[in-house]
């Protein structure tokens, strides 16, 4: 599949990139079924998108559910009178907005360490998390038209920047269900077969750029293609380590810890040689030493390098989780 020097053995190969973008197919199709038929689909009942969180559960509940939908935090207060006021706003908007994002509502009273963490120096204080990233979205009274253009925007970085499209939300489910059964929804057939194919013949063969534009062929006419986009992860990244100096990239990336160019393509090496957890640790261990845009870097190619290994593998979920207390 690739140059000898180069082994993808302990990373993905195809079969498990292609299953991993069709459970990803099946969580899509399964959303578009359910706005037609309006439910039956398997998926989470519109209680359970808005939820209480504790000190004890914020790691489960908001750092790891953030790696599959945005988490909306709504910091809050039984004596806060403009509390009262925006926490019905956003639960109710919870449900309308059918399972784009996740509500999650803390006590501060019952919860001051989440508090100081955050920084918050008043309530309400709403913030957001994605992909283990806190973003800070508005602190005070707000208009419910402010509302729903900050979800919005939200809504649209989590889809494009991070590949996030939300739960499958299924009215007719008991609350507190275990989630949608993605395995009962079949992919049709696309329109892309041909180009897709063209792609796995073009890495099978090596030529990681002809897998590269093939691969954007196929987004150039259906950005949202879920194969596509992790066929094209993979391919970016062989095609980026085609030219390097193994030995040379080593002895850079040793010599200068904090550069993040040199780690991010010891990084790669890291990937392509098999070394999951030793790549994302690399990675990891970077962003707690930058700031600014040279973090920013890094944390995207984590990210990219994320989408190569799939977000299912359980090194993907530990890292994500490595990830979000690095940033905090």
């Amino acid at each position: 599949m690739q140059p000898r020097n180069m082994s993808m053995s302990g990373v993905v190969d195809l079969a498990a990139v292609k299953a991993a973008q069709e459970a990803k197919a099946k969580a899509e199709q399964a959303r578009a079924q359910a706005a037609r038929q309006g439910g039956g689909t398997g998926g989470v009942p519109p209680a359970d998108l808005v939820i209480d969180v504790d000190e004890a559960g914020f790691e489960r509940d908001v750092l790891q559910r953030s790696a599959e939908v945005p988490v909306v935090i709504d910091f809050w207060a039984e004596w806060c009178e403009p509390c009262k006021q925006l926490s019905p706003v956003l639960e109710r908007l919870a449900v309308e907005y059918n399972g784009r994002f996740l509500l999650a509502k803390i006590d501060v009273d019952a919860n001051q360490m989440l508090m100081q963490q955050f920084g918050i120096q008043g309530i309400p204080a709403v913030f957001a998390v994605v992909a283990g990233q806190a973003l800070p979205l508005f602190q005070g009274a707000a208009g419910e038209a402010q509302i729903r253009q900050t979800l919005d925007q939200l809504v649209q970085v989590a889809e494009e920047r991070f590949g996030l499209t939300g739960l499958v939300v299924d009215p007719d489910a008991e609350p507190g269900g275990a989630g949608a059964d993605q395995s009962a929804a079949e992919v049709p057939a696309g329109p892309y077969d041909s180009l897709l194919e063209a792609a796995v013949r073009a890495l099978d063969a090596g030529d990681f750029g002809g897998a590269v534009q093939a691969y954007r062929n196929v987004l150039n006419d259906d950005p949202g293609n879920t194969e596509a986009k992790l066929g094209l992860a993979q391919a970016e990244l062989l095609h980026r380590v085609q030219g390097l100096d193994p030995q040379q990239v080593r002895k850079e990336a040793a010599e200068k810890p904090a550069d993040p160019q040199a780690q991010i393509a010891a990084a790669d090496l890291d990937l392509v040689g098999g070394h999951v957890e030793d790549a994302f640790g690399r990675l990891i261990d970077t962003v707690r030493r930058t700031a600014g845009d040279d973090r920013d870097a890094v944390r995207l190619r984590l990210l990219e390098l994320f989408e190569v290994v799939g977000g299912d593998d359980p090194r993907v979920a530990a890292a994500r989780r490595a990830l979000a207390r690095a940033l905090f």
